[in-house]
């Protein structure tokens, strides 16, 4: 089969390997579309913190079953799927409190010797497989992971209907928060950026507002004034240096800020502001079962039309070209969907 290697740091390869045996509670789905996630991009330039190159590289995906092992027995060879890729012992702590996010043996693909999501075929334990409603699209369905990432962001930020929001960073991750926040009800929302045709994919996924931080050095006072006003509410999709303080800096008192992107490098902490303003910092990992099955409820319900996020869609063979187009942000690059079997 055909598969996409991050061979070495901005190097990506299509290489010729052998389609991989299923174990007996496992299923193979021939891929149909895999997405490139911003922690892709990570390994891409060698940065991930566990996802090494050379490895075959992606965690998002769609497609179709074609083989089931044998222990198998609630995915059936037709179906078509998606998968929530993150696998833990079942004995961890976390685990039995329903939070695999909080696991520390957790697996994901390119991970040890699961290979990732960008070939003709995937292979996934059963306990992984997300059916896809007959409505959802191969093209849809791939975003339940990442809009999977929003929705439990969403959920540990506490959105209401009448909070005012921003969200800061208009990448994929970034977008798909906006959708999960606005699916929970919060219209006032305003999503901050430095290139304005992701700013306007925030617009065409209900944003209020926007605002092109780009040589702005006021942002922070210009964006509360463009709301109306300090947040309840700030989600941080952009790990640039100095964005957790320029997040409490929005904050009214009491508000909340969650951190969603990845991080490198140190972050100064306003630890004064924090405390006396009664602020909150609140992490956010991943998400679990609920966040998957919620974000796919989104999709197919289209309240939100979260396929506008997609931008291009690249077959295999191009799948270089992809990676860089979004590492360079090129092409006005935003959501890069790799295709296979087609």
């Amino acid at each position: 089969m055909k598969a996409v290697f991050v061979e070495d740091a901005e190097q990506v390869e299509v290489k010729d390997i052998d389609t991989p045996e299923i174990k007996e509670d496992e299923v193979l789905v021939k891929v149909a579309v895999a997405g490139i996630c911003g922690s892709d991009i990570h390994t891409y330039k060698g940065l991930h913190p566990f996802r090494k190159p050379p490895v075959v590289i992606g965690h998002e995906v769609a497609g179709e079953v074609v083989c089931i092992g044998k222990k198998v027995t609630h995915v059936k060879v037709g179906d078509r799927v998606t998968v929530e890729p993150q696998l833990g012992t079942g004995e961890s702590e976390g685990e039995m409190t329903g939070h695999i996010n909080y696991s520390d043996e957790r697996l994901a693909p390119g991970m040890d010797t699961w290979l990732g999501t960008m070939a003709d075929y995937f292979v996934s334990p059963e306990s992984l497989i997300i059916p896809l409603p007959d409505s959802v699209s191969y093209d849809r369905g791939v975003l339940t992971e990442p809009l999977a990432v929003g929705v439990h962001a969403a959920c540990k930020a506490d959105i209401q209907p009448g909070d005012r929001v921003a969200v800061l960073g208009a990448g994929p991750i970034g977008l798909l928060t906006l959708a999960a926040v606005r699916a929970k009800g919060a219209e006032n929302t305003v999503v901050t950026d430095m290139l304005e045709y992701s700013l306007e994919k925030a617009v065409e996924l209900g944003a209020k507002d926007t605002h092109n931080i780009k040589d702005d050095e006021e942002w922070i006072s210009n964006v509360k004034e463009k709301m109306g006003g300090s947040f309840d509410k700030v989600l941080i999709t952009a790990g640039v240096p100095g964005i957790v303080n320029g997040s409490l800096n929005l904050l009214k008192k009491g508000g909340r800020a969650v951190t969603v992107a990845m991080f490198h490098g140190q972050q100064q902490l306003d630890v004064e502001q924090l405390q006396q303003q009664e602020k909150e910092l609140i992490g956010c990992m991943t998400y679990n079962r609920p966040d998957t099955e919620e974000a796919l409820n989104i999709i197919e319900s289209r309240t939100i039309p979260v396929e506008n996020v997609i931008s291009h869609r690249l077959e295999a063979a191009k799948a270089a070209e992809g990676f860089r187009m979004v590492d360079k942000k090129e092409d006005q690059s935003v959501k890069v969907l790799v295709t296979f079997n087609e």
